[in-house]
């Protein structure tokens, strides 16, 4: 079966049991970001104090990727997903049980993010290294997509009833669902027997694993270019969309709960662009993605130009549509051409690359804000979110990079007991 057989990966038990799995884990996950944010904001109304609790999430996140990429690499994909939400959830619950009970403090709340930060760090490179060796190589196009569709869905309603809990009831209810739709999710991935890409094959040590993983990092040129793009591209959102976002929608007549909506909005575009890939034979996978992502940049303009609910909302959405193609780009690239025993650790370099300035952007950008004005530094970081991603096309190996047409079947790997 091809690529374009929408469905098909369906078929595949394994990759069942881990669609579901991602679904129950999105329905919590897509409230946690709009409720945190306002966790942080209703013990503290300061901006400096939100960016403290994401870089305390993000920085432990970064520091452990790419041990979190040997271990996905050594020991078993399914087990490192499943410590990593037993952890997260855990972790969630505690932070929505003190913020529920109002005895919640900044410090507490970090404290929490950097345990929840650390099991991410854990299970990213994993989950992002599962898909070749659930389905066949044909379908990764259609898999990637099927998982897509019902996460932007979710996602599309998750934002908005969290502002709506946060407004009536208060953040700490979304927080919970959340922390619950971790060890759901876990527990029915427990049906997923995942492929050991080492198995049967020599291993070193873990520096050794890191090791190769560097050398094929830096030796795929257009594997870091787009990385060392998305160091400073994060490091713009992070700052100037999710830090400085809620601030200015408390500050506005957005509100809570339009900040919900906005985030919905962005949601509307991933789930409408998802749809539309179905039928695109998408050639250039890394041209079209870089082309769209600089769309980002626009709900940020807007926001520091005229901060209006509605130009926000199609901001946001036009945005989604970018993220979009952007990820379906992305994944198609590592995982048609990285090598599947090597796929976890290149992964976790790119998400180490991607995210270690994110705790910058989160850091500074609220005392950046407050000493220049939020609405300018939201200006400023939009103009320059739109160059950055521009720029990396000026890169032959990224615009050029094409389709793979002969991959490895991942039915011939051994499988997890």
């Amino acid at each position: 079966m091809k690529d374009g057989s929408a469905l098909a990966p369906l078929r595949e038990p394994n990759f069942r049991y881990y669609w579901l799995s991602r679904l129950i884990d999105g329905a919590g996950t897509t409230m946690a970001g709009v409720a945190l944010a306002f966790a942080v904001l209703e013990v503290s109304d300061s901006a400096t104090a939100l960016g403290a609790v994401l870089a305390a999430y993000s920085i432990p996140m970064v520091v452990f990727l790419l041990a979190g990429g040997v271990l996905a690499d050594r020991v078993g994909r399914t087990l490192v997903i499943q410590l990593s939400n037993l952890l997260s959830g855990l972790s969630q619950l505690a932070t929505a049980a003190l913020v529920i009970t109002g005895t919640a403090e900044v410090w507490q709340l970090a404290a929490l993010a950097v345990v929840n930060g650390t099991a991410t760090a854990a299970g990213m490179p994993a989950l992002a290294g599962v898909l070749p060796q659930l389905v066949p190589r044909d379908q990764l196009k259609a898999a990637n997509l099927v998982l897509a569709v019902p996460d932007n869905a979710l996602m599309v309603l998750g934002p908005a009833v969290s502002g709506v809990l946060v407004a009536v009831v208060g953040p700490g209810w979304a927080l919970a669902v959340d922390g619950t739709t971790y060890l759901l999710a876990m527990l029915v991935l427990t049906r997923v027997r995942i492929p050991r890409p080492m198995d049967g094959q020599p291993r070193g040590g873990a520096i050794a694993d890191l090791r190769e993983g560097w050398t094929y990092f830096r030796s795929t040129t257009w594997l870091w270019v787009v990385v060392a793009s998305f160091s400073l591209l994060n490091a713009i959102s992070s700052g100037g969309l999710s830090t400085l976002g809620p601030v200015l929608a408390a500050q506005t007549d957005i509100g809570e709960a339009g900040w919900g909506l906005i985030r919905s909005a962005q949601a509307v575009g991933f789930l409408v662009c998802s749809l539309i890939l179905i039928r695109i034979s998408f050639r250039r996978p890394l041209l079209w993605g870089m082309a769209a992502v600089a769309l980002n940049g626009i709900p940020m303009l807007v926001l520091g130009l005229q901060p209006v609910l509605v130009a926000a909302m199609i901001g946001a959405f036009l945005a989604g549509l970018g993220s979009q193609v952007f990820g379906l780009g992305w994944d198609l690239a590592m995982q048609e051409h990285v090598p599947v025993e090597m796929l976890s650790r290149a992964y976790s370099y790119d998400m180490l690359g991607s995210f270690v300035a994110i705790p910058v952007g989160q850091l500074l950008f609220g005392p950046i804000g407050l000493a220049f004005g939020v609405q300018r530094v939201m200006v400023i970081a939009g103009v320059a979110y739109v160059v950055v991603a521009l720029v990396t096309l000026a890169s032959r190996s990224v615009r050029d990079l094409p389709r793979a047409t002969t991959t490895v079947s991942a039915t011939s790997l051994p499988q997890d007991s």
